[in-house]
């Protein structure tokens, strides 16, 4: 991916998992701290802590105020943006690669539920 927010902001996004499905980050930053421009697939962010943000994109911009606890859609999108709140940010990111061609049931000797990446 063009602009890899792990590549462009190392310091503020980590990955914690990625398979040939997803790849899932973690979003941690504090006080004031801004993002250089970077791009996210279509996901799914899941907000760990109150998440307010001033965000521009191409001349637009948009402050944004999500609380703690919420999953919302996320289009992709480039962008940078801004901490805007008095306290940290928290925010999980779970990125959607493409999807199989067709569903696949587990295997009978796979396990069900969760599992490390």
């Amino acid at each position: 991916m063009t602009n890899d927010p792990a590549a462009t902001n190392p310091g503020l996004y980590r990955v914690i998992l990625e398979n040939e499905r997803v790849r899932v980050l973690e979003y941690l930053d504090a006080p004031g701290d801004q993002t250089t421009p970077h791009a996210h697939p279509a996901s799914v962010m899941i907000t760990l802590s109150a998440f307010s943000r001033h965000l521009e994109s191409d001349g637009r911009e948009v402050d944004v105020d999500i609380p703690a606890g919420v999953a919302r859609w996320l289009p992709g999108q480039h962008h940078s943006g801004r901490n805007t709140r008095p306290t940290p940010t928290h925010t999980i990111f779970v990125d959607l690669k493409e999807p199989p061609a067709a569903p696949t049931a587990p295997s009978p000797r796979e396990p069900l539920g969760p599992r490390p990446g």
